[in-house]
């Protein structure tokens, strides 16, 4: 191969391998960030609201199980004290007995001290007198040893309550910094979105919780007839009603503010049925009804946790604490995926309505 063959063919092989060769990083353009569509971002929102009502009711949960658990040590405190103040006595009157035993201790028996007596039945009530010290002695000792065992089962207990009421309150911390953590992640997402995209988002949220209610209304499962709530249901509610307005704050039973649980179990105890404190305990523990069955005062149970209460108003309105930035305000019904519904006072009867001509219809079954 001649000099200058080898030359082009060392030359063309530079060139390919030039134009074969990466490009530097710099020079590669790097994709467009794509924009999150509302729906995603509707769903992510919707998800940490809702991890963070599902820690604020286990919160709840924690809290209402610490507070009684502290009632019960300060119980076990009371009781403590007084077996401590009784055996104190009984002790007392243990060392009473002792020292009188002590003095009257005598090397002749009782037999023939009876025999040398100069009046024999002043020594035999002398006897029934000493029988009788002898039986308090004994009942007295019995006091004392069943104090001191009683003293110190309540020690145990009240060690044990104590401890139990530490754990809780351990957890009751984890709790709280859980809800912390999620709202803190929910306050991040809405501060990453510009004002065009929360405006998008609200609407996106409205127009999907129309859509819902539409759907369960034509649906007939609320059914059709117009029910009147009980005496107690009707007070309840307005209680609730005062309340619209007021801020949401997770753990709050108000009268300031109020978590959803809050306002439910708060408007019940004020109409003098007290109720679980949590959602989650409402739903498992009272009395569960159709939704076509529902009547005002009756609470509404949301999402598959049952991490969400609102109380049923009627024409397919609820009044609800809603979440972290919002106030106590009337919803439709279908704001939430439906769980179910309960009735605090699944036995009371419902308010009647007087007739044109004065009379007082009787009374219907609650249904």
């Amino acid at each position: 191969m001649s000099g200058r063959l080898l030359r082009l063919v060392c030359t063309a092989a530079v060139a390919v391998g030039t134009a074969l060769a990466p490009l530097p990083a710099a020079a590669v353009p790097e994709p467009e960030p794509r924009e999150r569509s509302v729906a995603d971002l509707v769903t992510d929102l919707q998800r940490l609201y809702r991890e963070a009502e599902e820690a604020t009711e286990s919160y709840n949960a924690t809290e209402e199980k610490l507070k009684g658990k502290r009632a019960e040590v300060a119980r076990l405190d009371t009781r403590l004290s007084k077996a401590r103040l009784s055996l104190h006595d009984s002790r007392g009157a243990a060392g009473r007995l002792a020292r009188q035993q002590y003095q009257n201790t005598t090397t002749i028996s009782p037999y023939v001290r009876l025999l040398l007596a100069r009046d024999p039945q002043h020594a035999l009530d002398q006897g029934h007198v000493i029988g009788q010290l002898a039986r308090e002695r004994a009942v007295t000792v019995g006091r004392l040893t069943g104090t001191e065992h009683r003293a110190d089962e309540l020690a145990r207990r009240a060690r044990r309550a104590l401890d139990d009421q530490l754990t809780l309150a351990a957890r009751q911390k984890r709790e709280r910094d859980a809800v912390q953590e999620k709202l803190t992640d929910v306050e991040e997402l809405l501060a990453s979105l510009t004002a065009e995209q929360l405006t998008r988002l609200a609407e996106f949220e409205e127009k999907g919780v129309e859509k819902a209610q539409e759907e369960l209304t034509t649906s007939g499962a609320l059914g059709e007839e117009d029910r009147k709530p009980t005496r107690k249901g009707e007070t309840a509610l307005r209680y609730a009603r005062r309340q619209l307005g007021k801020p949401y704050e997770w753990g709050a039973e108000g009268p300031r503010t109020y978590d959803c649980s809050g306002l439910t179990s708060e408007a019940w105890a004020h109409a003098g049925t007290p109720i679980p404190r949590t959602s989650q305990a409402q739903w498992a523990r009272l009395p569960r009804i159709p939704l076509k069955n529902l009547r005002p005062g009756d609470l509404v149970i949301y999402f598959p946790k049952a991490t969400h209460v609102a109380m049923y108003v009627g024409r397919g309105k609820v009044i609800e604490a809603p979440r972290t930035g919002e106030r106590i305000k009337i919803s439709p019904i279908a704001s939430h995926p439906l769980l179910g519904a309960v009735r605090p006072d699944r036995r009371a009867q419902p308010q009647t309505t007087r007739t044109r001509n004065g009379g007082q219809p009787p009374a219907t079954e609650a249904r």
